[in-house]
């Protein structure tokens, strides 16, 4: 699975294309298959996010996890500070970047 990922150029928060816009949430990327190269064109193009590229990931029973912990820390937010995650309530969060 290919998803496309960037920094929102107002917020600087990290996105992730959800096959229309970009989300907050990595759980709405969409698999961008072969398609990836043209959309990330058009999109750095719209300049709304800054560097947008292509990521391996997987989905499975519990959302889109990216394939590279670089990537799953950007998905989940800071690690220093658990409340401040994307999942601030999930005991579990910390063994999800890993």
């Amino acid at each position: 699975m290919k998803i496309l990922t960037g920094n929102d150029l107002e917020s600087g928060a990290v996105v992730w294309w959800d096959g229309q816009d970009w989300s907050i949430h990595v759980n709405e990327a969409v698999d961008v298959g072969e398609d990836a190269a043209a959309i990330l064109a058009r999109e750095e193009a719209s300049r709304r996010v800054n560097v947008p590229y292509a990521i391996e990931a997987e989905r499975d029973k519990n959302g889109v996890r990216p394939a590279h912990i670089k990537d799953r820390v950007r998905a989940l937010g800071p690690t220093v500070r658990p409340d401040l995650t994307l999942k601030p309530a999930d005991p579990d969060a910390g063994n999800w970047v890993i």
